[in-house]
């Protein structure tokens, strides 16, 4: 079974936290999602209760174990551009999932990156081909 990584902004995008669960759900069908807390409705805006070197240590040894990663990328977030950076550069596959429909644009550094596989999406039908195709 495969050991998937999942993120999702968490400082600015608790808006997509619905998606974040959906997504969270439908990779559960593919294998064991490390970072399932990402879409906890009870995670806020404010993070995690860990300390932060906790979170960073934490987090960079579930991506370091995983065996691919999948990003939702709608919500610019710093923290997911650090990881994915790091998953590239390990040869990581990766996965980011971005709202086709949105007004926001995706950064030239995420959709010209060879080492990630970028794809938009309106709804679940999309996001089950997708994660489909993925996998």
């Amino acid at each position: 079974m495969k050991t998937i990584y999942f993120a999702g902004a968490i400082s600015g995008g608790r808006h997509d936290q619905e998606i974040y669960q959906l997504i969270v759900l439908l990779l559960r069908e593919y294998g064991i999602v490390r970072t399932e807390h990402v879409a906890d409705p009870n995670l806020t805006a404010d993070g995690e209760s860990r300390h932060p070197a906790e979170i960073h240590d934490g987090d960079i040894g579930w991506l370091k174990e995983a065996d691919l990663v999948v990003a939702e990328v709608s919500s610019p977030s710093l923290g997911i551009g650090y990881e994915l950076g790091r998953a590239v550069g390990w040869g990581k596959k990766i996965l980011a999932l971005f709202q086709s429909d949105s007004d926001k644009r995706l950064s030239p550094m995420i959709t010209e990156n060879s080492g990630i596989t970028v794809r938009g999406y309106k709804d679940l039908v999309d996001l089950r081909l997708i994660l489909k195709e993925f996998f």
